[in-house]
């Protein structure tokens, strides 16, 4: 029997025959099984989904409580059957919520990471290791020149610039579930006791965390009455990219333009981006993280998926593991 026999990559995604189930679809399906509450891993419209609690409420905040049909939660580390296999869900260390699916089928088992990091994070449970026959690994910074320095080490970069420019606003770009709420919770951490400002699209992702048990501080909302520009000055205000590049990001005085990311690493793209502070802070492995995981696991075979997928298939190869890419489609770079 071929491992690929009873999970393999189709146009919908990666599919279980004799479980009937799809994980992390990109098209709907009758019943689908959901690694994270990311919009390129977790989309509306399925019959049925199965999924932490935590995810299938972060579901819920984004798409409304009809995203599915029926959706059932699973706790960590719990065997459930599905059709002639057992499925058990793992802590990944991404976001809040966010699972590695263990499929066991004939005394055999793969393990799907859907998104993982090493790095400790005070927002989620950490990344646990899980022994299986197969490994299926995201690839997003599988690249030798992807070595991400320490989170603390970032968030007092942001810390010390706020010092040296009281009269400036500091806009932190982060990704609204995960990113966003890991930074305020690092800057809590390193005793940073001030407001921060959030921009509205984050509202309820923060106030979620919040409920569950992560301390975020005092928040407020960043919006301001015209001509009250100096409220700002010296703020930390926290939003998604995709706002620094509309009109919302011109209210603040003379602002600081920081972003946290990995990709913050490569300086082309902050330069693209003009970012004038990179932080480079990734909710993804990097290149070492990467290699530590699987020597760690030690599967007989690692399929590799979204992201530079060359490199790792020749480490692994090297280094005596059957290795193969999976190519699927619909999983964007770290929208971060």
């Amino acid at each position: 029997m071929r491992f690929d026999d009873w999970l393999h990559p189709t146009p919908k995604g990666l599919y279980c025959p004799p479980g009937d189930f799809y994980i992390d679809p990109v098209k709907p399906v009758a019943r689908a099984l959901i690694t994270h509450g990311h919009a390129d891993h977790a989309r509306p419209g399925h019959t049925s989904v199965l999924a932490s609690q935590q995810t299938l409420d972060i579901m819920a905040l984004r798409y409304g409580e009809g995203h599915a049909e029926h959706t059932q939660d699973i706790a960590y580390g719990v065997q459930q059957t599905i059709g002639d296999v057992s499925v058990s869900f793992h802590p990944a260390g991404h976001v809040l919520g966010s699972a590695q699916i263990a499929v066991n089928y004939k005394g055999k088992r793969i393990v799907a990471s859907g998104d993982y990091k090493r790095a400790d994070d005070p927002t989620c449970l950490s990344f646990e290791p899980v022994p299986c026959d197969v490994f299926i690994t995201e690839a997003t910074f599988a690249l030798p020149v992807f070595r991400h320095p320490d989170d603390r080490q970032e968030i007092q970069k942001l810390l010390t610039s706020v010092a040296q420019f009281p009269e400036r606003a500091h806009l932190v770009g982060a990704y609204a579930l995960g990113k966003a709420q890991r930074v305020i919770a690092l800057l809590r951490e390193a005793g940073y006791d001030e407001t921060i400002f959030i921009h509205g699209a984050m509202q309820k992702l923060c106030d979620y965390y919040q409920s569950q048990g992560v301390d975020l501080g005092p928040l407020a909302p960043a919006t301001l009455e015209k001509g009250k520009k100096g409220n700002f000055a010296g703020a930390i205000v926290v939003g998604p990219p995709s706002a620094f590049a509309d009109k919302w990001a011109r209210r603040f005085p003379d602002p600081i333009a920081a972003f946290a990311s990995g990709w913050m690493q490569v300086r082309q793209r902050a330069k693209q981006r003009g970012v004038e502070l990179p932080l480079i802070l990734s909710d993804h492995c990097d290149w070492d993280e990467l290699l530590a995981t699987i020597r760690e696991i030690d599967p007989e075979e690692v399929w590799i998926t979204h992201g530079r997928e060359d490199a790792l298939t020749r480490w692994c190869e090297l280094n005596n593991y059957t290795a193969r890419p999976l190519s699927l489609v619909g999983y964007e770079e770290e929208a971060e």
